[in-house]
């Protein structure tokens, strides 16, 4: 049957679904949870980070894995394709602070229920609640599905979109990787990426729901420098998470000798950062220590600060001395953290590992190995940072791999 199947009904299957059908196509997409883009409301905190709206050339910048694979699929189609798409379907959008985009309603539904519009106005057969077992393949080309019922959907192209292992309450529990491996494709070694980091000390889990904003932090793993990022953080019950601890996640492998390095005041080198200390404590200089940082960390950040610094908390911040000063300075620019370890699946944004990159083909998203086999979304091992960039490469995957099997 001259028919495309789409496998996996998240951001990756639907616009490789519409995609295919814009070319001319008969799609049918099989999802098998009860609904599509299960995966999509969770992302952003339910509000939806969709893409990012930096420059395209700019994009490459934030994949950390598989980036010259990644440029056919985004320059062929890239954030503002994706805007102009979806706004097709009713979605308006908005763009924040390090330009992350969303919908301007703030509800990741929204993103779900255009993309929705658009599988019905391209006449896309959506299947539900249907899991696919196995792939068929005659003379090394596939010519179907095989459904957990044991139907045998035909089909002369198969797009797999089944996603990765993060978050497996939305039916991500790398089922893709099985079908690809049982027709002979080598799968990367997959591990949860983008997750928060763990700290076994208790003053980080007494900060839990704590938010810093335009911190600086550095992970260090056995006295070596990892790498440095700006931006957010969060304290969490097990340790850190936030943008900045997310994005080191995906380098860090050793925990044996681990931890993070928080400077505080980033915008301020040591010696004007003292200046400041010098200020504050002037204009309070009848205080306790412990009741005397108010205006220069988080209230409920102080604490640790001075617990960290190993100055008396009840000691005159008149009496305090050049040495214990510069303690305090060290402290509040290098807050350490040690790290135990990192979340699991359940908490991972995405799943780094999966389709090896080296046997499909980047200009079309085809297998190497099986004719008519396609590829796209987290199964396949490219990923990017946070900011909307993987979500941008699923729908520009997807788009790529429903354009090249309807033009097949």
């Amino acid at each position: 049957m001259d028919r495309i199947i789409v496998v996996g009904g998240g951001a990756a299957g639907m616009l490789a679904a519409v995609a295919a059908a814009q070319n001319g196509s008969a799609v049918l997409l099989l999802e098998r949870n009860e609904k599509l883009g299960k995966k999509i409301y969770i992302t952003g905190k339910g509000r939806c980070n969709l893409t990012n709206a930096c420059e395209v050339g700019d994009f490459f910048e934030h994949i950390f894995v598989g980036r010259e694979f990644s440029y056919s699929a985004v320059y062929g189609f890239n954030q503002e394709d994706l805007l102009a798409l979806l706004a097709q379907g009713g979605l308006q959008t908005k763009t924040e602070r390090g330009n992350r985009v969303f919908p301007v309603s703030d509800k990741a539904s929204d993103v779900t229920k255009s993309l929705q519009v658009l599988l019905d106005r391209y006449g896309v057969n959506v299947r539900l609640n249907t899991k696919v077992e196995r792939l068929l393949i005659r003379d090394g080309s596939v010519i179907g599905v095989e459904t957990s019922q044991g139907e045998q959907l035909e089909g002369s192209d198969v797009i797999l979109c089944c996603g990765g292992k993060s978050y497996p309450s939305t039916g991500s529990d790398g089922i893709g990787y099985r079908l690809a491996e049982d027709v002979g494709h080598k799968i990367r070694k997959t591990e949860p990426a983008l997750v928060p980091l763990h700290s076994k000390e208790e003053w980080v889990h007494e900060l839990a729901g704590l938010s810093l904003l335009n911190i600086s932090a550095t992970l260090w793993e056995r006295n070596r420098k990892i790498d440095t990022q700006f931006g957010e953080m969060l304290f969490t019950h097990q340790g850190v998470s936030g943008p900045v601890v997310l994005t080191l996640s995906c380098l860090a492998g050793d925990f044996r000798e681990a931890y993070l390095s928080i400077d505080l005041k980033p915008a301020l080198d040591e010696k004007t950062l003292d200046a400041r200390i010098l200020r504050d404590f002037g204009e309070r200089k009848n205080r306790d220590f412990q009741n005397s940082l108010d205006a220069l960390v988080p209230k409920r950040l102080a604490n640790a600060v001075i617990s960290l610094s190993g100055i008396e908390p009840l000691k005159k911040v008149n009496q305090i001395t050049i040495r214990e000063r510069a303690l305090l300075v060290d402290t509040i620019k290098n807050l350490r953290i040690p790290l135990s370890g990192k979340a699991d699946y359940k908490e991972a944004v995405i799943t780094n590992g999966g389709v090896d990159p080296k046997e499909v083909n980047p200009s079309t998203m085809e297998s190497k190995l099986i004719r008519g086999l396609y590829f796209a979304g987290e199964m396949v091992n490219v990923h990017g940072y946070t900011g909307g960039f993987n979500l941008q490469l699923a729908f520009s995957m997807g788009h790529l791999a429903g354009r090249s099997a309807a033009e097949q």
